[in-house]
């Protein structure tokens, strides 16, 4: 038996038989190209979080109200129930924490205009309020200008820091620095430019207006009773550890939460919150991964049927070459390798198709380009099983003609 003439055999069964064979192809290459995109995109989005989250350093941790990242469960009640981090809380957190060496307070809000003379953005920019500790605990830039002051805080400044959307859409041909902008019905000098980040998750990094945290309490959130979330750096990861246990003595402290209570707040690192994301990210490749395997199923029993056809098609060439001593197992390989090479020809549709459009999805929401080069090899595995488990009973019932049978078939 020849394994080259029995692949060139399945080519010649494409080209002979274009539409059923195409039908086949086409349920094969979908299956496979479910599997790559949603591994794909799970792997492109998992590695862009994580580098983002790996930006911030491995000694910062974050404190919030309720986890970041949550599902129902039944701790839904204890979390809307939890009183917020209000300004007062986090300014007693930020004099009395000694093991860090910056500790920030922050909120934000979106869908708000920002203003210039006669230019306008879209109501979707985002709004942070934050202090001059900000900046040192989240790893973010001024490309142009300053920062935050202590004293733009504490005198409660109408100063602000733009992305650099806002800067090429409200000045285009004018130097930012200097100039005012209007949120609201309140003005802000703007005093610095944020380096550019790009968007991710097909949401702009760019597109933000920082002020102060004072400001934004007092005209954009619900007063001072906003809650908070608090970033706190340590100088190194060693001290880690001992700085979340300080801080969550100091808040239970500072909450008044009783000693036999749960803490009312909770402690996330960037480690913590990437896992958590990873898990949600988890139900995408499930979910691609058994819609890739149906449509995988659907396209055997399809090669079945069309291997079955070709058999009734080819019977008495069969009949010739069991005349001629061609034995079963010869046979019954032929037959398979036939499979095998139509599930092959699919799945390398189909994962070239997936490898298209996951970069270009990725570079489209701006993430990390991340190809599953283990679900590739297992996508190649998987095509193999398909052909080998598909095309055993057509094989089988080939290499089981009666010769004499199929010699008289017409």
């Amino acid at each position: 038996m020849n394994i080259f003439e029995s692949i060139l055999i399945a080519l010649d069964s494409i080209r002979v038989n274009k539409l059923r064979a195409v039908l086949t192809l086409l349920s094969i290459s979908i299956g496979v190209f479910a599997i790559i995109v949603a591994m794909g995109l799970v792997r492109s989005i998992n590695s862009t979080v994580s580098s983002q989250l790996a930006d911030l350093g491995e000694n910062t941790f974050s404190i919030f109200r309720v986890p970041k990242i949550r599902f129902g469960g039944p701790n839904w009640r204890a979390y809307r129930n939890r009183k917020p981090i209000n300004y007062r809380e986090a300014n007693t957190f930020k004099k009395q924490m000694n093991t860090a060496i910056a500790i920030s307070a922050s909120s934000s809000s979106t869908n708000h205009i920002v203003k210039y003379m006669n230019n306008q953005t879209n109501p979707d920019v985002t709004l942070l309020g934050t202090d001059a500790d900000y900046f040192i605990t989240n790893k973010i830039n001024v490309s142009e200008g300053r920062g935050f002051y202590d004293s733009d805080i504490e005198n409660n400044r109408n100063v602000a820091i733009i992305g650099n959307d806002i800067a090429v859409l409200l000045f285009p041909n004018v130097e930012p620095l200097g100039k005012e902008i209007r949120i609201g019905k309140q003005n802000y000098l703007i005093i610095g430019i944020l380096e550019t980040k790009g968007a991710i998750l097909g949401r702009s990094q760019d597109n933000i207006v920082v002020i102060p945290l004072t400001q934004f309490l007092k005209y954009y959130s619900d007063k001072w009773e906003e809650s908070l979330d608090i970033n706190v750096k340590t100088n190194d990861i060693s001290n880690m550890e001992i700085a979340k246990d300080e801080a969550i003595g100091l808040l239970r402290g500072i909450r008044n939460v009783k000693p036999w209570e749960s803490n009312t707040f909770e402690i996330e690192t960037n480690e913590s919150l990437s896992q958590q994301f990873e898990s949600i990210t988890g139900f995408l490749s499930i979910f691609g991964f058994a819609s890739g395997i149906i449509a995988l199923i659907a396209a055997g029993v399809g090669i079945m049927n069309i291997m079955l056809v070709t058999i009734k098609e080819r019977t008495r060439e069969i009949g010739i070459r069991k005349a001629v001593g061609a034995k079963k197992i010869w046979i019954m390989l032929q037959f398979i390798i036939e499979t095998i090479t139509l599930s092959q020809i699919g799945g390398f549709i189909g994962i070239s198709m997936g490898m298209i459009l996951t970069s270009f999805f990725s570079k489209m929401m701006g993430l990390q380009i991340s190809l599953p080069l283990d679900w590739i090899i297992y996508s190649i595995l998987i095509c193999t099983i398909l052909g080998v488990s598909f095309g055993a009973y057509p094989a089988f019932k080939a290499a089981n003609l009666d010769p004499i049978d199929a010699l008289r078939y017409e």
